[in-house]
């Protein structure tokens, strides 16, 4: 079932993500990330009558989307939540877990939602806009250390400190921030040197929505409840888009797939680790032209070994 859209959306990494998930045709599977179906549809395409695939994501418009698509075929199951819940799945429940991080075309094109400083709209930036706190509002009441906190450490934005203070004089003198462009204008007026072909608000965007959703310790607890999940030879596929998740995933399997030793036992036995890197990938050149949010992703695939976690 295909589902028309307003919205543009192009899937990175479809082939290769399914490649690397090596499915078994009665398998259980995870996409963890639904947002427009791309994986899903292309995963399920390789299941059999026998087989689960669940979808999650955080998005309501993602699972209303998801539950339109699903509603026809019993194979498959639509959660509305975070990739964070893996953790109360059951033990080696999963043959498959695939993650498509960060934000989705539709989010970024929807103006409504917030999340882009090319398109003017409310300044919101939650996956779940049913709940939360929005960015407008958080700006508000934060303090300006961390605020500056925030775009340094999840945008490493070099000018954050000077960003911060002219965001406590905006709502000093203006209040809170309404809209995108009100955000950018202000950002770029900041930011002394540019990097070329990047706005001058990439960062501070990129930071302010990392922040109002969670999303690094999401991440951490959903990488962590990957180890449960998963049932031996089970895959990991993570594909990330900038150098904080990726970085995040990186260490989280290098540090799982990693033998170790123990040095006070009296026999030094290389320690059995419940991972097994197989390998980074990245899109093609062609990829690359053709679709603009594919030219910063990194895939990262890992199995799980018959190691206990």
């Amino acid at each position: 079932m295909t589902l028309a859209s307003e919205w543009t959306h192009v899937t990175v990494l479809r082939d290769e993500a399914i490649e690397a998930l090596a499915v078994k045709p009665d398998g259980c599977y995870v996409d963890a990330t639904y947002g427009r179906g791309g994986h899903a549809r292309a995963l399920l395409a390789r299941l059999g009558p026998r087989a689960r695939l669940h979808v999650l994501d955080k998005d309501p418009q993602a699972v209303a989307h998801a539950r339109a698509w699903a509603q026809d075929d019993g194979r498959i199951e639509v959660h509305h939540v975070g990739f964070a819940q893996l953790a109360d799945w059951p033990t080696a429940s999963v043959d498959g877990l695939l993650m498509d991080l960060g934000v989705s075309s539709p989010q970024l094109d929807d103006a409504a939602r917030g999340f882009s400083f090319r398109h003017d709209g409310p300044l919101d930036m939650r996956m779940d806009n049913s709940q939360g706190e929005s960015v407008a509002q958080w700006l508000l009441r934060a303090e300006v250390s961390d605020i500056t906190r925030v775009l340094r450490d999840y945008g490493e934005e070099r000018f954050a400190a000077s960003i911060a203070r002219a965001i406590d004089r905006h709502r000093q003198s203006h209040g809170a921030f309404a809209r995108t462009a009100e955000l950018a204008a202000l950002v770029a007026r900041q930011v002394k040197s540019r990097e070329p072909g990047k706005d001058p608000a990439t960062r501070t965007f990129q930071a302010l929505r990392i922040h109002i959703n969670g999303e690094l310790d999401e991440l951490q607890h959903a990488l962590q409840a990957s180890l449960k999940v998963l049932k031996p030879g089970g895959r990991l596929v993570v594909i990330g888009f900038h150098s904080l998740e990726d970085r995040m995933v990186k260490r989280f399997m290098q540090q799982h797939a990693r033998e170790t030793v123990d040095r006070r036992a009296p026999v030094t036995l290389p320690r059995a680790m419940p991972l097994k890197l197989c390998g980074r990938v990245m899109p093609s050149a062609v990829a690359r032209a053709q679709n603009p949010r594919a030219r910063s992703a990194v895939m990262r695939v890992a199995e799980r070994t018959e190691a206990a976690a």
